[in-house]
């Protein structure tokens, strides 16, 4: 019964919507298992170029610190997510440690 309850196109189109909708905010699938259905997505840091903010900083007399401080605050470290389905078939979004 259980796995008629995981290859219910109800659930399966859920799990790939939550899959399709975090593949367009940038993640990409670093693991896949089609028989315990799981998926694990990573989004990688974005780096920053300090050595060209801070000339951009010098060139314009301090008016590029405005961009630079922002970009520095926005900056996002390495991201893992788990997507699955359970046992009783829902689906479910779980964060990853990172080492």
């Amino acid at each position: 019964m259980k796995n008629e309850q995981l290859s219910s196109p109800i659930i399966i189109d859920s799990f790939s919507e939550k899959l399709s909708n975090k593949i367009q905010a940038g993640f990409k699938i670093s693991e896949y298992n089609a028989k315990l259905p799981y998926v694990v997505l990573t989004k990688e840091q974005k780096s920053i170029n300090h050595t060209l903010h801070l000339q951009l900083f010098c060139i314009t007399f301090g008016i590029w610190s405005v961009v630079w401080i922002y970009l520095t605050l926005t900056h996002t470290p390495k991201k893992e997510i788990l997507i699955a389905i359970d046992e009783d078939g829902n689906v479910f979004e779980e964060k990853c440690l990172l080492n």
